[in-house]
């Protein structure tokens, strides 16, 4: 049994890292958040210690390492803007580190950690779960398997609706979340650079605080991109049904139905790391490139 120390419990994304950890077999000894409405606790690892004071974390945690407690690996579901602080915390304990998306802001953060990595027996890793999709990878293997020489044309559009409350806190402040490209996108980008090879060029043809849109272009796909959290521009097919969300991936005009299946990818990122087969830094930084480079064109 391995052990856990979260930081970010209260987030949205934290309790599927809090479920991973419970699948997998292993324990969540201590928990830090400056927000206490994190009850969900409760129903995966109430004995787990939390803190709303990182200072007092920090003290928790050099008092269990006296003790001979070991400090296998450190979860990260703060805010994006800090996770490279975070990582380099998780490092500095003596412990491996599950992140998640995105790893880091900026391309140079991830040159930064790879360096700062190679001083320290521990690994680094991010949650990359779309390649861990049966669907995803049904497609990568069909495009492996298909000319080489071949550019196929692509597009994406992820619309997910976002109330006023996303603009007021961090997640709405683009110098803390990397925007909307980096938040709610990054996974999509990821994702195509996995399957399609490396970026070779892009455009951004809309940006406002609600939606960004462009195009990519990879080794073997051309990409328009469409990526919204404004409920206006659902289309009628999903509000008919009074969905929320409204995501499309089409290749050649063939869609790619991937809506289902993302239940127990954490869990499934989480068994790959712990046998030491996760997606590391260098896997992260491509899509991070992606990201940063929209963000710094617009």
């Amino acid at each position: 049994m391995k052990n856990f120390i979260l930081i970010g419990a209260a987030g949205y994304i934290a309790p599927r890292h809090m479920q991973a950890i419970k699948d997998t077999g292993n324990n969540l000894i201590a928990a830090y958040d400056p927000y206490d409405g994190v009850g969900i606790m409760d129903s995966y690892f109430p004995q787990a210690h939390f803190f709303t004071e990182f200072e007092r974390f920090d003290r928790h945690i050099e008092k269990l390492k006296r003790k001979g407690v070991k400090i296998d690996f450190v979860s990260i579901c703060s805010p994006n803007y800090l996770h490279d602080a975070h990582i380099r915390y998780g490092l500095r304990i003596g412990a491996d580190v599950i992140c998640e998306k995105p790893l880091v802001l900026n391309p140079w953060n991830v040159d930064a950690l790879i360096e700062l990595e190679q001083e320290y027996p521990n690994k680094v890793y991010n949650i990359l779960q779309l390649r861990h999709h049966e669907e995803i990878l049904k497609l990568r293997e069909r495009i492996q398997k298909g000319p080489a020489d071949k550019v196929y044309d692509i597009d994406l559009t992820y619309i997910t609706s976002r109330g006023n409350w996303y603009y007021t806190s961090w997640k709405g402040d683009e110098a803390k979340s990397g925007g909307i490209a980096s938040n709610i996108g990054i996974h999509f980008f990821d994702m195509l650079q996995w399957i399609f090879g490396p970026m070779e060029g892009f455009t951004v043809s809309e940006k406002s605080a609600d939606t960004n849109a462009g195009t990519l272009r990879f080794q073997q796909a051309q990409v328009n991109w469409y990526l919204s959290i404004n409920a206006d521009n659902l289309p009628k097919e999903a509000t008919s049904k009074g969905l929320p969300t409204f995501r499309t991936l089409t290749i050649e005009g063939d869609a790619i139905e991937f809506s289902k299946g993302f239940t127990d990818l954490h869990t499934v990122s989480y068994q790959n790391i712990i046998e030491g087969k996760g997606y590391g830094l260098k896997d992260a930084r491509n899509s991070i490139e992606i990201v940063s480079g929209i963000r710094e064109l617009i």
